[in-house]
């Protein structure tokens, strides 16, 4: 730096806020990798709030698919408002798995690349 040095007053001050700076694991790991990820501020989820999602994985997201592709076939052909509207909440239902998939296959990237780094 081309300014006057810092008196021992302010050397400490400074060195108390890099410190407490530090203490935010957060705040680090985004410092250093200075990546931005989906809300990178919020922690994570526990694990063992993860696990309770996990049935609804692939294999519910298929089946989700199937019924669905049924109860549309069976609307279209009897153009039944109750078999229209099953269809519907089905396909939310089948796009909610199909959208935590995705965002599990984003984690699961982005911790592979931190990993390697």
């Amino acid at each position: 730096m081309d300014g006057p040095e810092l008196s021992r007053q302010e050397q400490r001050i400074l060195d108390d806020i890099e410190r407490d700076l530090r203490a935010d694991q957060l705040l680090d790991r985004r410092l250093r990798t200075l990546r931005r990820g989906i809300r990178p501020w919020t922690p994570r989820a526990p694990r063992k709030d993860r696990r309770r999602l996990r049935g609804l994985g692939p294999r519910a997201t298929v089946l989700l698919g199937a019924v669905c592709a049924v109860l549309f076939v069976r609307a279209v052909g009897t153009s039944s408002l109750a078999l229209i509207w099953a269809f519907a909440a089905v396909w939310v239902l089948t796009l909610g798995c199909l959208l935590l998939l995705v965002v599990r296959r984003c984690h699961k990237a982005a911790e592979r690349e931190e990993s390697e780094r």
